[in-house]
């Protein structure tokens, strides 16, 4: 099969290289025989590389800047990212391609981080940072995370895996998904229509939802009034689920707790806004769920995981319902 790999000029550490994918062929066996394998980065290179390409691996931007274009032989769309929100609603895609995202390669990291998070908002970590760059000897005493209540929004790679680190802590966890389906880390799972009630019960409230048309601004102004004074808040889904200048508001009155937000409605976040001078507020750059030792080798995986499937006519795992967004 033609396949053609196109990397990000603007993040060589995450750029997939010809070893690497020597290495996952290897590991697919099979599968992994007999294709011809393009290499590039600018996205001229990528729109001439359709004409004859009929796999293709690459980020939702860049795909967002290369289509509409010809791609007459094109059945499978790799996406190397879990979220394509930016490929949203999805029309500029080849109409006889299949869209596959790269879910499920993204939990370990992200619970490591979601932990981190509840600890840092538990222990009131961003009060105490304010304090030392301020040179105040402050003391904060704070009770452990055992018993206390996780509302998670998201029960997905991300929303999962954080769940399961904060049980683990002894929480108690309540999911909010689109179903309500039960989930084995969660002591209750509610319907998004439940989510009002949930919230005015929540100590911690973690956001790890796609971006959809469902989600955007999920967590408006109103509901995020409905949290108790002082919980604190965490996001490592989409920053647009957020109403980022409401939380501002709050964190700034002193109605929150502390929020750590690792995602933002505009990436990357201008160095002015409003958001880096707010009281209680930790933030890092998108960086919760890449493991740069792990994610190229996984994600092939997945790729040969896809292709395969592809190739069989068996069920496909991870195909982007458009309707739904992710």
């Amino acid at each position: 099969m033609r396949i053609h790999i196109h990397n990000a000029p603007d993040d060589p550490l995450f750029a997939i290289t010809p070893r690497q994918w020597e290495e996952a062929a290897a590991r697919a066996g099979a599968e992994g025989r007999g294709h011809s394998v393009s290499f590039g980065e600018a996205c001229p290179v990528l729109v001439a590389a359709l004409a004859e390409a009929e796999a293709l691996i690459a980020r939702p931007a860049a795909l967002a800047a290369a289509f509409p274009a010809p791609a007459p032989r094109l059945r499978l769309i790799f996406s190397t990212s879990a979220g394509v929100d930016a490929l949203a609603p999805f029309t500029s895609l080849p109409p006889g391609a299949i869209l596959v995202c790269n879910r499920g390669i993204h939990g370990e990291k992200a619970g490591d981080y979601a932990i981190m998070a509840l600890l840092m908002l538990a222990m009131e970590m961003p009060a105490l940072l304010a304090a030392q760059q301020g040179a105040r000897w402050e003391p904060r005493y704070n009770p452990t995370l055992t018993g206390r209540r996780l509302l998670v929004v998201g029960l997905g790679t991300l929303g999962a895996a954080a769940a399961a680190r904060a049980a683990a802590f002894g929480m108690e966890i309540t999911g909010i998904t689109r179903t309500g389906a039960p989930h084995s880390a969660c002591r209750t799972v509610l319907p998004v229509a439940a989510l009002d009630l949930a919230l005015t019960e929540a100590e911690f409230l973690l956001l790890a939802c796609p971006l959809t048309p469902a989600t955007r601004n999920l967590l408006d102004r109103r509901r995020l009034a409905l949290l108790p004074a002082g919980a604190g808040v965490v996001n490592i889904g989409r920053g647009a689920v957020l109403d980022e200048e409401a939380l501002a508001d709050r964190l700034d009155a002193g109605h929150l707790g502390g929020a750590v937000l690792d995602v933002f409605a505009h990436e990357p976040l201008p160095s002015g806004h409003r958001l880096w001078r707010t009281r209680n507020l930790f933030l890092t750059p998108h960086i919760s769920a890449d493991d740069p030792a792990t994610y190229n080798p996984r994600t092939l995986d997945r790729f040969f995981t896809a292709l395969g499937a592809l190739v069989r006519g068996t069920p496909i795992p991870n195909i982007v319902d458009y309707a739904l967004g992710y």
